[in-house]
């Protein structure tokens, strides 16, 4: 679940250093600086983001989907369809971001060493837009919504990054891939009825509602969630 506010100090820190990033990226530079700009020590700067730059890096990227969670919530959505109201999440994300802060981010984040936590976070977005839109699901297709949104995300971001046109391009090619995703929907939808797939993707899809998606538990960011299979099958796993 994505968190709507911080620690006040980590706010402070980070607006501090969001001004040095463009320069200096999300390096021990950055956040000596901003140390020194909001006036604290470097102990308490510890205290609040240990691992340093990394945490105000991740930090400003959950502050993103909060801010677009909120905006969401502010929205009447009502007369959208359900594509609409996931391309206008996507847009929301990007909508205050810094291209510059974003950009050294994906930099970071692309590294061997954090590009577990740059797909946790990713993984992150996607959650929390199908949440804010209310999504029910709580079998396989908790997992394949957010794997298959955060891939459209993290391709929207790359474009995003490089697009010249003042968003134009961007918006484009979000609709481009919100409808890619909303046609293998279709297909999925069209083999359960095919007399010659129809036996394959039925049985594809008792397999995915045998899977549970991860139950709410205190201070776990990375649950990994439940399968447990059904009598057809004879048997459980955990």
């Amino acid at each position: 679940m994505t968190q709507t506010t911080i620690d006040p100090r980590l706010g402070a820190l980070l607006d501090a250093a969001v001004l040095h990033v463009p320069f200096d990226g999300w390096s021990d530079v950055t956040f000596d600086a901003a140390i020194a700009d909001c006036g604290i020590s470097a102990s308490e700067a510890k205290d609040i983001a240990p691992r340093g730059a990394i945490d105000l890096a991740a930090a400003y990227h959950r502050r993103g989907d909060a801010a677009m969670v909120a905006a969401l919530d502010s929205t009447d959505l009502s007369e959208l369809r359900y594509s609409d109201r996931v391309s206008l999440a996507v847009r929301l994300r990007l909508r205050d971001a810094d291209r510059e802060v974003v950009r050294r981010g994906s930099s970071l984040f692309a590294l061997p060493l954090h590009a577990a936590e740059g797909a946790a976070l990713i993984w992150g977005t996607a959650d929390a837009i199908w949440t804010a839109l209310g999504d029910t699901s709580r079998d396989g297709n908790w997992y394949s919504k957010r794997a298959i949104l955060s891939g459209v995300y993290g391709s929207v971001v790359l474009f995003w990054l490089g697009d010249q046109s003042g968003g134009a391009d961007t918006d484009a090619f979000i609709e481009r891939r919100i409808g890619d995703v909303m046609r293998f929907e279709k297909l999925k939808s069209d083999a359960r009825k095919s007399p010659l797939f129809g036996p394959v993707a039925r049985g594809l899809g008792r397999v995915m509602g045998s899977i549970r998606a991860p139950a709410a538990r205190a201070g776990a960011d990375d649950l990994p969630g439940t399968w447990t299979l059904d009598t057809d099958t004879k048997g459980a796993a955990k």
